[in-house]
């Protein structure tokens, strides 16, 4: 980590914010053992954390909704002693699924007391590890059981209240957010500091609560294209700090597709690298200078432009305007906008998507 740090602190590799999928609060061993602050297979030490930190870059790991059934883990022993998992169809047993860490169970987020019990959970005394600059990404968050129907839970396992999964599936993922939104603003109790929460899913309301994304795309020419339109609407929508991830996240990019879509994700709301583990890796000095060249320029240009980035999300939060905005918001006149879905505006200087046709 912090040796591609060093590399990304010159000139032709800017970036800011390192995501990891390991090293987090709540689902595989390795995360149970770093929650306890041990950990035998990836552990990203306080120490680097600091590293990060001075260098002027804050650092993302991933929070699922899921919790490895292990009498050993504190936070399983916890939920489970408190009640605080969703039930199987008879409303009696916990439900037991099946995610990243194997038998697997799901704390019930449409529950305040659920909610508040999580927060505590990003305490720095309780989240052994983790530092002010380290923030969450919630993943998983549908919420997906491997081994469910449609990868989720069966449509009648009952919360605590006694309602079926059928009546708050799209709520699911929200809440789970908004819960890990208040402890990231309560562990520092007395200071005025936004978090940054990262989710996969999503609903009416989630931009109080932090950032989504488009979810597993591919390193493909026509996932490129369709990401403009579905985050127009999104920003239509309400939810403005939005993006899809550059580059893809199945399968491999070359150099003209990342460079494309570098230039494309630069000028959306959120924008971020993702890829699969089993892809190639994609650095930017992984395509040779030329490439190198151009994905800098692209990314610097997004640095150039973050004082206007933030006035736009200021004026998003208190009015909530769309930062990609569709032609025909600024041409409502002018009807040949109106199915333009591969440009957008946001409220300056026009900015569209190159690579997409």
């Amino acid at each position: 980590m912090n040796a591609t740090s060093t590399r990304c602190t010159t000139p032709s590799s800017p970036w800011t914010i390192p995501m990891t999928s390991s090293g987090s609060i709540s689902n595989t061993p390795m995360e149970k053992d770093t929650l306890r602050g041990t950990s035998t297979s990836f552990l990203i030490p306080s120490a680097c954390k600091k590293k990060l930190a001075h260098d002027g870059r804050k650092m993302v790991t991933i929070v699922d909704p899921h919790i490895k059934r292990d009498n050993n883990y504190r936070i399983h022993k916890e939920a489970t002693a408190l009640g605080l998992y969703i039930k199987d169809k008879d409303g009696k047993k916990d439900f037991d699924g099946w995610c990243w860490p194997g038998s697997s169970s799901y704390l019930d987020f449409t529950s305040g007391r659920v909610r508040d019990w999580w927060a505590e959970q990003f305490a720095y005394d309780k989240y052994i590890g983790s530092t002010p600059t380290l923030f969450t990404w919630n993943d998983m968050n549908e919420p997906s059981v491997f081994n469910g129907p449609e990868v989720s839970m069966d449509k009648d396992l009952k919360n605590l209240e006694g309602v079926e999964h059928r009546y708050w599936h799209n709520l699911y993922g929200m809440l789970f957010q908004r819960a890990t939104a208040e402890g990231l603003v309560q562990r520092n109790e007395g200071h005025n500091e936004r978090p940054f929460v990262l989710s996969r899913a999503f609903f009416a309301g989630s931009q109080r609560y932090g950032a989504i994304w488009t979810g597993d795309n591919a390193a493909e020419w026509g996932h490129l294209k369709a990401a403009a339109p579905m985050l127009l609407t999104l920003n239509l929508a309400g939810i403005v700090f939005s993006g899809a991830d550059v580059g893809g996240f199945f399968g491999n990019v070359d150099a003209e597709l990342a460079t494309r879509w570098t230039q494309a994700g630069s000028y959306q709301p959120f924008f971020r690298g993702h890829a699969h583990h089993d892809s190639k890796r994609r650095e930017p000095w992984m395509f040779g200078d030329e490439t190198m060249k151009r994905l800098r320029t692209a990314t610097m240009r997004r640095y150039a432009l973050l004082p206007y980035w933030y006035t736009l999300f200021r004026r998003a939060s208190v009015d909530n305007a769309p930062i990609m905005r569709a032609l025909w918001m600024h041409y409502p006149e002018d009807e040949t906008t109106f199915d333009v879905d591969q440009q957008w505006l946001p409220p300056a200087r026009p900015q569209g998507g190159p690579g997409a046709h």
